[in-house]
């Protein structure tokens, strides 16, 4: 809410055109010359000439009022025995035709009673009430908006001075101003009652517009004269104590402002009682203005901005001093440092003293919620806040249009936001030095509309977008050198190093998740762009700001990790783990940034955000995502390119494991009586096939490497899937080959699938749990004979099987290749 203009209008003598008839008789009969206006002599008749009119006027209206009320309460009497007649006709009536209603014959007559007369008497009732209702609040308002009248008219007249006087003794100024601001609270005072009265007018009959409309309009008009008088008054008296104080230049001859007094903390007691009644009024006014306010916009339903901590004393205090400090600016304007070191020293100075004074005055004027601390810092930052937009910005603004000019633009503009943000942080000290929680913990939640100088972009979109561009474009210029760097995309030692199984999979460091330092360097500077909008006011621009700076950064960046992705060729027949190791570390990486993502959008602040977004006429395009997630898209981005180049690796072993395997499954000869069995397997009694050797080689080669270059819970889920994989690849083998299995091969097959389950007996305390098709298959082979052709039989008659095959342990096979596996063992014994 703005104040009202410096400068209170002069009160107009009225036009001789808009006087009646008798009124220019009067002034002709009392002032016929000019000399009739100072003297003396005429000030005792034409004083008790226009009080016997007044008495005059006053009898005649009391007499006119006594005989319309007289007339009112009888027509009362009269309606009040009418109803009173009809009540006892109708309980005769009623008497007299119970019989008949009980016979179902009825009374044409009491039927119309019923039907039309007794609806339409009430229907003249209510009327009659609305209208007496309407006629007591009228007379009220009256009687009120007179008072009110009154009251403005003595004030008035006792800021013009008195007319007929030339002089006036100290004394009775001093008597003159405390009658005026008694006057002036009894004003106050009728303006607070014909709101209480409008309010319920507007709760309980809207109907009654064109009275509510009157006297608005009556209100309206006499708070024109009342409050920029008050502010004249306040103004008046702050320049009698000495405010605003000089900024007095240091003695050393700098620039540099020291040592500023603070004039209300220096008030005698005679000023300070004249200042607080000053300030009081003024705080009574706003608190008039903000009800009516909220009346008149609660009626026609539009929504009242409630983050306006401003109150109208305040800002007098700010204006006179913001004048002098805007002149220091003006010289200051290519050094802004230096305005914000004056402002941040004004308000630090004078903070103590202005809660001290003031901070009692608000609690006495009953200003719920209100804060002398909040509205003075308010104040100077909107101050600052409006001087950098016209005077800086702009300019900026103009000159960021001219491509050569750009670069020193940008500069200069992610200074000035620098010393913003800087500014912004002091302040919200400043107001919570009491209990120092935001101050410590560095976080800013968004402060309201007036406490943060970057409130000017709320209304500058196109600023806003300035803004996001240059940041944009400043952080890809760090992140582009990183980027060329090959030491930036390799995990270091300290994170090779960290392989022991018993720490959590969820943990917060970049080593714990063996990401390459390229993922921290590029969550920093995300992080950096977000923190730099933290004190913005407004969330929906907060998260429009995240979305031009910081979500636009991570689309870029995740084409990066396509690029290199692409760039690396994983083959089966190549055995350079140089490839698999770069993988790793981009898989590393989307899954750290993943986390961060996710953890950051658990935050309040972007919840906040999201519902602002929510809120907002953005459109939700697809239901099915979660709309309480910040970043719902970019995650969901990461956990496809993480799924899909972990499956590239699954893809790459499997591949490699059926070539290094093939000539093994698809041998003949593989499980023959007559096999020679040599290399024995490690810490095992077992033997190994030798064309199986190669292919568990490599697999264990190829797990150790991405056990020490893969995070824990993509390992986790990379190792079972590969255990899977090779489940199904040797189970579908064995069945489709048609190998025979004698006694001799069958104990061969056994040795190497527990070689084979033996390689990941690291990462699993029971790994033979995932090779469910293998282990079954081995059971099948190892049935007795008697039991081979009992469950042959059974399955020939009973395709489904499904009771015998669980009295085996048997349930991932299917009957026909369980029926294959037993043709060829029955076969061979």
């Amino acid at each position: 809410m703005e104040p009202p203009p410096p400068s209170p209008p002069l009160p107009r003598l009225p036009n001789t055109a808009d006087l009646t008839p008798q009124h220019l008789a009067f002034l002709d009969q009392h002032f016929r010359t000019k000399r009739d206006l100072s003297r003396e002599s005429f000030n005792l008749p034409l004083s008790s000439s226009l009080s016997q009119l007044c008495s005059e006027l006053e009898s005649r209206l009391l007499q006119h009022l006594t005989k319309r009320t007289v007339s009112w309460i009888s027509r009362s009497f009269s309606a009040k025995s009418s109803l009173q007649r009809l009540s006892l006709a109708l309980q005769n009536l009623s008497l007299r035709t119970s019989p008949r209603i009980k016979k179902g014959i009825g009374s044409k007559r009491f039927q119309w009673v019923l039907s039309e007369g007794i609806p339409r008497l009430a229907s003249e009732m209510n009327r009659i009430e609305s209208l007496r209702c309407y006629l007591e609040t009228a007379v009220q308002l009256e009687a009120l908006v007179g008072d009110l009248e009154d009251a403005a008219l003595f004030v008035i007249a006792r800021h013009t001075g008195n007319m007929f006087s030339l002089k006036l003794s100290i004394s009775s100024n001093s008597e003159d101003a405390a009658s005026k601001h008694d006057n002036l609270l009894q004003a106050i005072k009728a303006m607070s009652d014909i709101e209480e009265v409008l309010v319920g007018v507007v709760k309980f009959h809207p109907q009654w517009h064109c009275l509510l409309k009157s006297v608005d309009t009556r209100v309206d008009k006499i708070l024109s004269v009342l409050r920029p008088q008050a502010f004249a008054d306040h103004r008046a008296f702050l320049v009698s104590l000495g405010w605003p104080p000089k900024l007095l230049p240091s003695k050393n001859g700098s620039d540099h402002i020291t040592n500023l007094p603070n004039p209300l903390v220096l008030m005698q007691e005679d000023k300070r009682r004249n200042y607080s009644q000053s300030f009081i009024a003024l705080c009574a006014l706003q608190h008039l203005q903000n009800r009516r306010e909220e009346r008149q916009l609660n009626s026609s339903l539009i929504k009242r901005d409630t983050q306006n901590i401003q109150l109208w004393a305040i800002d007098e205090l700010v204006s006179p001093i913001a004048s002098r400090m805007e002149y220091h600016f003006t010289k200051w304007s290519e050094q802004p440092e230096y305005m914000f070191a004056l402002a941040y020293k004004v308000i630090r100075d004078f903070i103590t003293g202005i809660d001290d004074v003031l901070q009692p005055l608000i609690d006495k004027a009953r200003l719920i919620g209100c804060s002398a601390k909040e509205a003075w810092v308010s104040a100077m930052v909107q101050m600052l806040s409006v001087f950098l937009e016209k005077k800086v910005f702009l300019l900026l603004t103009e000159r960021y249009k001219v491509k050569h000019l750009k670069p020193d633009v940008s500069s200069s503009w992610l200074h000035l936001v620098d010393l913003i943000i800087a500014f912004d942080k002091k302040m919200q000290s400043l107001l919570n030095l009491d209990t120092c929680f935001l101050a410590v913990s560095g976080s800013f939640e968004g402060l309201s509309r007036g406490m943060s100088v970057l409130s000017m972009f709320c209304n500058r979109p196109d600023w806003l977008k300035i803004w996001a561009k240059i940041e944009f474009k400043n952080a890809w210029k760090k992140l582009k050198s990183e980027l060329i760097e090959e030491k930036a995309w390799m995990t270091s030692k300290k994170c090779i190093s960290g392989i022991d199984t018993e720490q959590e999979y969820l943990l917060l460091t970049v080593e714990d998740h063996k990401a390459p330092p390229i993922a921290e360097f590029f969550l920093k500077i995300i992080w950096e762009m977000i923190e730099r909008c933290q004190t913005m006011p407004s969330s929906l621009l907060r998260a429009q700001f995240i979305r031009f700076t910081a979500g636009r950064f991570l689309w870029y960046f995740f084409k990066q990790l396509l690029f290199r992705f692409k760039a690396t060729e994983l083959c089966p027949d190549s055995s350079d783990d140089v490839a698999i190791v770069r993988v790793c570390g981009l898989i590393n990486a989307a899954r750290y940034i993943w986390i961060k993502l996710q953890e950051w959008s658990d935050a309040v602040d972007f919840l906040e955000m999201k519902i602002a977004e929510n809120d907002s006429s953005k459109p939700i395009q697809d239901d099915s995502m979660d709309n309480d997630c910040f970043f719902e898209e970019e995650i969901r981005s990461l956990s496809e390119m993480e799924t899909n180049w972990l499956m590239e690796i699954i893809a790459v072993v499997l591949r490699q494991f059926e070539v290094l395997s093939w000539k093994y499954v698809q041998n003949n000869d593989s499980f023959g009586d007559e096999q020679v069995y040599t290399n024995p397997v490690e810490d095992a009694d077992l033997i190994v096939s030798n064309d199986f050797v190669e292919a568990l080689d490599s697999l264990k080669r190829w797990l150790h490497t991405m056990k020490i270059s893969l995070n824990k819970k993509d390992f986790l889920d990379l190792w079972r899937s590969i255990a899977e994989g090779l489940d199904h690849y040797i189970s579908w083998s064995i069945v489709r080959s048609e190998n025979w299995f004698f006694k001799m091969g069958v104990t061969q097959f056994e040795a190497d699938m527990q070689a084979l389950i033996f390689i990941f007996q690291p990462y699993c305390a029971r790994p033979q749990a995932f090779f469910p098709c293998i282990n079954e298959i081995l059971k099948l082979l190892k049935l007795k004979k008697e039991e081979e052709k009992l469950m042959q039989a059974f399955l020939s008659r009973n395709e489904n099987g499904s009771e015998c095959l669980h009295l085996y342990g048997i349930s991932h096979l299917s009957v026909n290749q369980i029926l294959q596996v037993l043709r060829y063992k029955i076969w061979a014994g």
